[in-house]
Protein backbone atom coordinates (compact mmCIF):
# COMPACT_ATOMS: atom_id res chain seq x y z
CA UNK A 1 0.00 0.00 0.00
CA UNK A 2 1.20 3.58 -0.58
CA UNK A 3 2.76 5.27 2.41
CA UNK A 4 1.08 8.63 1.86
CA UNK A 5 -1.76 10.23 -0.04
CA UNK A 6 0.72 12.17 -2.18
CA UNK A 7 2.47 8.94 -3.12
CA UNK A 8 -0.85 7.33 -4.00
CA UNK A 9 -1.85 10.33 -6.10
CA UNK A 10 1.44 10.39 -8.03
CA UNK A 11 1.31 6.65 -8.72
CA UNK A 12 -2.33 6.87 -9.79
CA UNK A 13 -1.51 9.73 -12.15
CA UNK A 14 1.34 7.68 -13.59
CA UNK A 15 -1.05 4.81 -14.34
CA UNK A 16 -3.56 7.24 -15.85
CA UNK A 17 -0.86 8.88 -17.96
CA UNK A 18 0.32 5.50 -19.23
CA UNK A 19 -3.22 4.52 -20.25
CA UNK A 20 -3.83 7.85 -21.99
CA UNK A 21 -0.60 7.55 -23.98
CA UNK A 22 -1.34 3.94 -24.85
CA UNK A 23 -4.86 4.82 -25.97
CA UNK A 24 -3.55 7.77 -27.98
CA UNK A 25 -1.34 5.37 -29.95
CA UNK A 26 -3.98 2.71 -30.60
CA UNK A 27 -7.30 4.56 -30.13
CA UNK A 28 -8.98 1.17 -29.75
CA UNK A 29 -11.31 1.93 -26.83
CA UNK A 30 -12.15 5.44 -28.08
CA UNK A 31 -12.99 4.21 -31.58
CA UNK A 32 -15.02 1.30 -30.20
CA UNK A 33 -17.25 3.33 -27.87
CA UNK A 34 -17.70 6.24 -30.29
CA UNK A 35 -18.48 4.09 -33.33
CA UNK A 36 -20.89 1.94 -31.35
CA UNK A 37 -22.54 4.97 -29.77
CA UNK A 38 -22.95 6.95 -32.98
CA UNK A 39 -24.16 3.89 -34.91
CA UNK A 40 -26.72 2.99 -32.23
CA UNK A 41 -27.89 6.58 -31.95
CA UNK A 42 -28.31 6.81 -35.72
CA UNK A 43 -30.43 3.64 -35.78
CA UNK A 44 -32.54 4.93 -32.88
CA UNK A 45 -33.03 8.33 -34.50
CA UNK A 46 -34.19 6.77 -37.77
CA UNK A 47 -36.58 4.52 -35.83
CA UNK A 48 -38.21 7.15 -33.60
CA UNK A 49 -37.53 10.21 -35.72
CA UNK A 50 -39.46 13.25 -34.55
CA UNK A 51 -42.34 11.28 -33.03
CA UNK A 52 -42.51 13.35 -29.86
CA UNK A 53 -42.18 10.38 -27.52
CA UNK A 54 -42.69 10.75 -23.74
CA UNK A 55 -39.72 11.83 -21.62
CA UNK A 56 -39.37 8.44 -19.93
CA UNK A 57 -38.90 6.76 -23.33
CA UNK A 58 -36.21 9.24 -24.38
CA UNK A 59 -34.49 8.85 -21.00
CA UNK A 60 -34.45 5.06 -21.36
CA UNK A 61 -33.14 5.24 -24.94
CA UNK A 62 -30.39 7.66 -23.91
CA UNK A 63 -29.05 5.44 -21.13
CA UNK A 64 -29.40 2.26 -23.17
CA UNK A 65 -27.18 3.86 -25.82
CA UNK A 66 -24.64 4.94 -23.20
CA UNK A 67 -24.67 1.54 -21.48
CA UNK A 68 -24.03 -0.60 -24.55
CA UNK A 69 -21.52 1.90 -25.96
CA UNK A 70 -19.60 1.78 -22.67
CA UNK A 71 -19.67 -2.02 -22.67
CA UNK A 72 -17.86 -2.03 -26.02
CA UNK A 73 -14.76 -0.25 -24.70
CA UNK A 74 -14.44 0.09 -20.92
CA UNK A 75 -13.13 -3.45 -20.39
CA UNK A 76 -10.03 -2.62 -22.43
CA UNK A 77 -8.28 -0.98 -19.47
CA UNK A 78 -7.41 -4.44 -18.15
CA UNK A 79 -7.90 -6.66 -21.19
CA UNK A 80 -5.10 -4.91 -23.09
CA UNK A 81 -2.78 -5.32 -20.08
CA UNK A 82 -3.33 -9.09 -20.09
CA UNK A 83 -3.09 -9.43 -23.87
CA UNK A 84 0.13 -7.41 -24.12
CA UNK A 85 1.61 -9.08 -21.00
CA UNK A 86 2.12 -5.72 -19.29
CA UNK A 87 -0.05 -6.73 -16.34
CA UNK A 88 2.96 -8.49 -14.77
CA UNK A 89 4.97 -5.28 -14.94
CA UNK A 90 2.14 -3.32 -13.34
CA UNK A 91 1.90 -5.84 -10.52
CA UNK A 92 5.62 -5.50 -9.83
CA UNK A 93 5.91 -1.72 -10.09
CA UNK A 94 2.60 -0.27 -8.88
CA UNK A 95 0.38 -0.53 -5.84
CA UNK A 96 -3.06 -2.11 -6.42
CA UNK A 97 -4.79 1.00 -5.03
CA UNK A 98 -2.93 3.26 -7.46
CA UNK A 99 -3.76 0.94 -10.37
CA UNK A 100 -7.45 0.93 -9.45
CA UNK A 101 -7.65 4.72 -9.14
CA UNK A 102 -5.74 5.26 -12.38
CA UNK A 103 -7.91 2.81 -14.30
CA UNK A 104 -11.07 4.25 -12.74
CA UNK A 105 -10.06 7.77 -13.79
CA UNK A 106 -9.29 6.58 -17.31
CA UNK A 107 -12.68 4.88 -17.66
CA UNK A 108 -14.41 8.01 -16.36
CA UNK A 109 -12.57 10.13 -18.94
CA UNK A 110 -13.63 7.70 -21.68
CA UNK A 111 -17.25 8.04 -20.55
CA UNK A 112 -16.99 11.83 -20.53
CA UNK A 113 -15.62 11.77 -24.09
CA UNK A 114 -18.44 9.47 -25.18
CA UNK A 115 -21.06 11.71 -23.57
CA UNK A 116 -19.57 14.87 -25.08
CA UNK A 117 -20.23 13.37 -28.50
CA UNK A 118 -23.44 11.41 -27.90
CA UNK A 119 -25.40 13.90 -25.75
CA UNK A 120 -25.62 16.81 -28.22
CA UNK A 121 -26.22 14.40 -31.11
CA UNK A 122 -29.02 12.75 -29.14
CA UNK A 123 -30.89 16.03 -28.75
CA UNK A 124 -30.20 17.03 -32.35
CA UNK A 125 -31.30 13.74 -33.90
CA UNK A 126 -34.38 13.16 -31.74
CA UNK A 127 -37.22 15.32 -30.49
CA UNK A 128 -36.00 15.13 -26.87
CA UNK A 129 -35.73 18.41 -24.94
CA UNK A 130 -34.07 18.97 -21.56
CA UNK A 131 -36.43 21.08 -19.45
CA UNK A 132 -33.76 21.39 -16.75
CA UNK A 133 -30.21 21.24 -18.10
CA UNK A 134 -28.63 21.47 -14.65
CA UNK A 135 -30.40 18.38 -13.35
CA UNK A 136 -29.66 16.52 -16.57
CA UNK A 137 -25.92 17.23 -16.24
CA UNK A 138 -25.84 16.32 -12.54
CA UNK A 139 -27.53 12.97 -13.24
CA UNK A 140 -25.19 12.36 -16.16
CA UNK A 141 -22.01 13.04 -14.16
CA UNK A 142 -23.01 11.08 -11.05
CA UNK A 143 -24.29 8.21 -13.18
CA UNK A 144 -21.01 8.16 -15.09
CA UNK A 145 -19.02 7.98 -11.85
CA UNK A 146 -21.04 4.97 -10.73
CA UNK A 147 -20.79 3.36 -14.16
CA UNK A 148 -17.01 3.81 -14.22
CA UNK A 149 -16.66 2.49 -10.67
CA UNK A 150 -18.61 -0.69 -11.34
CA UNK A 151 -17.20 -1.39 -14.80
CA UNK A 152 -13.58 -0.94 -13.67
CA UNK A 153 -13.85 -3.68 -11.06
CA UNK A 154 -15.79 -5.98 -13.42
CA UNK A 155 -13.19 -5.42 -16.16
CA UNK A 156 -10.45 -6.55 -13.76
CA UNK A 157 -12.44 -9.69 -12.93
CA UNK A 158 -13.08 -10.76 -16.54
CA UNK A 159 -9.69 -9.75 -17.99
CA UNK A 160 -8.35 -13.30 -17.62
CA UNK A 161 -11.39 -14.98 -19.15
CA UNK A 162 -11.43 -16.40 -22.68
CA UNK A 163 -14.67 -14.69 -23.81
CA UNK A 164 -14.04 -11.22 -22.42
CA UNK A 165 -16.43 -9.01 -24.40
CA UNK A 166 -19.58 -11.05 -23.95
CA UNK A 167 -18.78 -11.85 -20.32
CA UNK A 168 -18.23 -8.18 -19.52
CA UNK A 169 -21.68 -7.17 -20.72
CA UNK A 170 -23.39 -10.16 -19.09
CA UNK A 171 -21.80 -9.54 -15.68
CA UNK A 172 -22.21 -5.78 -15.87
CA UNK A 173 -25.94 -5.61 -16.57
CA UNK A 174 -27.30 -7.05 -13.29
CA UNK A 175 -24.76 -5.07 -11.26
CA UNK A 176 -25.51 -1.85 -13.13
CA UNK A 177 -29.29 -2.31 -13.13
CA UNK A 178 -29.88 -0.16 -9.98
CA UNK A 179 -27.71 2.57 -11.51
CA UNK A 180 -29.63 2.45 -14.79
CA UNK A 181 -32.97 2.63 -12.97
CA UNK A 182 -31.88 5.70 -11.01
CA UNK A 183 -30.24 7.36 -14.01
CA UNK A 184 -33.25 6.82 -16.26
CA UNK A 185 -35.60 8.13 -13.57
CA UNK A 186 -33.46 11.21 -12.94
CA UNK A 187 -33.05 11.90 -16.65
CA UNK A 188 -36.81 11.56 -17.17
CA UNK A 189 -37.45 14.22 -14.53
CA UNK A 190 -34.83 16.46 -16.14
CA UNK A 191 -36.56 16.12 -19.50
CA UNK A 192 -40.01 16.83 -18.02
CA UNK A 193 -39.05 19.16 -15.18
CA UNK A 194 -41.69 20.82 -13.02
CA UNK A 195 -41.32 23.74 -10.64
CA UNK A 196 -38.62 22.14 -8.47
CA UNK A 197 -36.91 19.41 -10.51
CA UNK A 198 -34.08 18.72 -8.04
CA UNK A 199 -36.57 18.09 -5.24
CA UNK A 200 -38.61 15.85 -7.53
CA UNK A 201 -35.50 13.86 -8.45
CA UNK A 202 -34.09 13.68 -4.90
CA UNK A 203 -34.69 9.94 -4.55
CA UNK A 204 -32.96 9.21 -7.87
CA UNK A 205 -30.01 11.45 -6.96
CA UNK A 206 -29.66 9.74 -3.59
CA UNK A 207 -29.69 6.35 -5.31
CA UNK A 208 -27.03 7.42 -7.80
CA UNK A 209 -24.76 8.93 -5.15
CA UNK A 210 -25.15 5.91 -2.87
CA UNK A 211 -24.46 3.53 -5.73
CA UNK A 212 -21.31 5.41 -6.77
CA UNK A 213 -19.99 5.49 -3.19
CA UNK A 214 -20.70 1.79 -2.62
CA UNK A 215 -19.18 0.63 -5.92
CA UNK A 216 -16.03 2.74 -5.62
CA UNK A 217 -15.55 1.68 -2.00
CA UNK A 218 -16.11 -1.97 -2.92
CA UNK A 219 -13.66 -1.63 -5.79
CA UNK A 220 -11.08 -0.05 -3.49
CA UNK A 221 -11.41 -2.86 -0.94
CA UNK A 222 -11.65 -5.80 -3.35
CA UNK A 223 -9.34 -4.75 -6.16
CA UNK A 224 -6.12 -5.98 -4.55
CA UNK A 225 -7.59 -9.47 -4.14
CA UNK A 226 -8.91 -9.51 -7.73
CA UNK A 227 -5.72 -8.08 -9.20
CA UNK A 228 -3.30 -10.40 -7.41
CA UNK A 229 -5.22 -13.61 -8.19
Amino acid sequence: MPKSSSGLASKSLAVLRKDILSEYRTRYAVNAILLFGVTTLTVVSFSVGQLGLPGDVYAALFWIILFFSAMSGLAQVFVKEEESRTAIVLRLTSDPSAIYIGKLAFNFLLLMLLELVITPLFFIMTDARAADVGLFLVVLVIGSIGLAGASTLIAAIISKANIKGALFAVLSFPILLPLLIGAIGGTRKALTAGENPFAAASSELQLLVSYAVVMITAGWLLFEFVWEE
